[in-house]
């Protein structure tokens, strides 16, 4: 059994390719529901406006331990989309949360 501490937590601060914010917000669409099924949870997810250095997209998640987050990030499924991830998606920031 997983114990709160062995949880992780997540932010992700989302920038879009100039002129690609949708393309961005329709990746993540595709991608974000595939967390669920590794067993993690996306707690938030909020759209910005990406002026001014601001991120297009925020979101908060949460995995019951490294190996979901792990099986989330290794999901043959959203490799296969990096070409498209990586057409719409020009810089992510994840670092470890409280919450």
């Amino acid at each position: 059994m997983t114990s709160p501490t062995d949880d992780v937590r997540l932010c992700c601060l989302l920038w879009a390719h100039p002129g690609r914010a949708d393309a961005l917000h329709e990746y993540e669409d595709r991608v974000l529901p595939w967390i669920v099924e590794h067993g993690g949870e996306v707690v938030h997810r909020a759209f910005a406006d990406g002026a001014d250095g601001r991120p297009d997209e925020i979101q908060l998640y949460r995995f019951p331990h490294q190996a979901a987050l792990d099986a989330y990030l290794r999901d043959e499924r959203r490799v296969a989309l990096t070409a498209e991830r990586d057409a719409a998606v020009a810089r992510t920031e994840l670092f470890p949360v409280r919450f």
